[in-house]
């Protein structure tokens, strides 16, 4: 089996891993590994290359991102016309009214996603340079809404201790093996959250584990500079030129 076959099976194994799971958090539960599958293995097996260097981890997918695209920081705009993906979605179970699954339909842009994914774009205009050296993926599968009109982003780290724990392991072991198949140089989490969790589960001392400014416009670093921060920060460590 080739190294993208080989990571699709993986990610298969996290999905049925993470469906086995159960939850008492009244809201609304999706995972886009589920009906987004079609367009997240098409990223994989597009963009998933073997000795990629820098590994990009994200915490869970957004709203009006990897829930409507299956891709993370899936922003529309930028995965049909920088990364050429435009696949059919499906549907959760139970939809959030206020949040309903529309696919590339969806008419709201992914602000976290908007901004990476600006970003490299303007650095690598053709994707397939980008992802020569780089991978990106989320810590978590699961989003988590709650019931308020507003469906406001329930972050995984504040279920109840058990089920979060157990939800870990699964996220832990998936984190494990992507790390191992790609043996990259440096681990660089989208926030301090990501980089936690790639500091946890990384076995080589000489691995670099770091963090970039997490994106969200709900974040105050970055609004301001947010594209020199992260260039500079990257640069710092040796990865970008």
């Amino acid at each position: 089996m080739d190294f993208q076959g080989r990571l699709v099976e993986r990610t298969r194994k996290l999905r049925e891993e993470v469906d086995g799971l159960s939850f008492s958090y009244d809201g609304y539960i999706y995972d886009p590994l589920d009906y987004a599958w079609n367009m997240h293995e098409a990223f994989l097996r597009r963009y998933a290359k073997e000795g990629a260097s820098i590994l990009f981890l994200g915490m869970n997918p957004g709203p009006f991102g990897m829930m409507q695209t299956g891709v993370p920081f899936g922003e529309v705009n930028a995965v049909r016309d920088y990364l050429g993906l435009d696949l059919p979605v499906g549907k959760p179970e139970t939809e959030h009214p206020g949040r309903p699954v529309l696919g590339m339909k969806i008419g709201r842009s992914e602000g976290s996603g908007k901004r990476l994914w600006g970003l490299i774009s303007l650095k690598w205009p053709q994707p397939d340079v980008f992802f020569k050296d780089h991978c990106i993926f989320n810590y978590c599968p699961l989003g988590f809404l709650d019931k308020g009109k507003t469906a406001k982003n329930f972050t995984p780290d504040h279920l109840p201790k058990q089920e979060r724990m157990a939800l870990e392991a699964v996220c832990d072991s998936y984190l494990r093996d992507v790390i191992s198949l790609f043996n990259p140089k440096a681990l660089i989490g989208v926030g301090k959250y990501a980089e936690a969790k790639l500091a946890a589960v990384n076995d080589d001392c000489g691995r670099i584990v770091s963090s970039i400014i997490h994106p969200s416009p709900g974040n105050p670093q970055a609004n301001s500079g947010w594209n020199e921060k992260t260039t500079q920060k990257m640069k710092e460590l040796g990865l970008w030129k």
